[in-house]
C-alpha cells in the first residue's frame, strides 16, 4: 500500500495520546521505563514513540530510522559503543541491532521500522 503519511507536531502530541503506558521488555533496575506508542500507519511501522527514565534491553528485530523530538538518552551497543541520543538527533539502527537503552530524560522519538526480509 502507496500512502503518504504525515506525523504533524510530534514533540507536541499529548502523552495520553499515544495510548496507556507498559512497562519496557528486560528492565535492568530502577525505575522501570513506560512506554507509549502510536503507529500512524499499516504495513511497515511508522509512528510516535514516548519513554519515561530507565533501563532496558532493545528487543526490536527490525532495522529502524528514528528520530528523537524529545529528552535524552543513551544506547549502549552490544560492542560496547555507547551513543548518546538528545532531542533533535537521528539514528539507524540495523536489524537485529543489540544493545541497552537507558533513558535519562522523558524522550520522544518518530520511527519507521523497516520490513524483515
Amino acid at each position: 500500500m502507496n500512502k503518504l503519511t504525515l506525523i504533524k507536531g510530534s514533540d507536541r502530541i499529548a502523552s495520553a495520546e499515544l495510548g496507556e503506558p507498559f512497562k519496557a521488555n528486560e528492565p535492568q533496575g530502577e525505575p522501570v521505563a513506560m512506554i507509549r506508542s502510536k503507529d500512524w500507519r499499516e504495513g511497515p511501522d511508522a509512528g510516535v514513540w514516548e519513554c519515561t527514565p530507565g533501563t532496558w534491553k532493545r528487543a526490536v528485530k527490525n532495522a529502524e530510522f528514528a528520530h528523537f523530538v524529545k529528552g535524552r538518552c543513551e544506547f549502549h551497543h552490544e560492542d560496547g559503543t555507547v551513543l548518546e541520543i538528545a532531542a533533535g538527533d537521528a539514528v539507524y539502527f540495523p536489524a537485529h541491532t543489540r544493545g541497552t537503552w537507558k533513558v535519562i530524560e522523558t524522550v520522544r522519538k518518530t520511527y519507521f521500522l523497516l520490513p524483515m526480509e
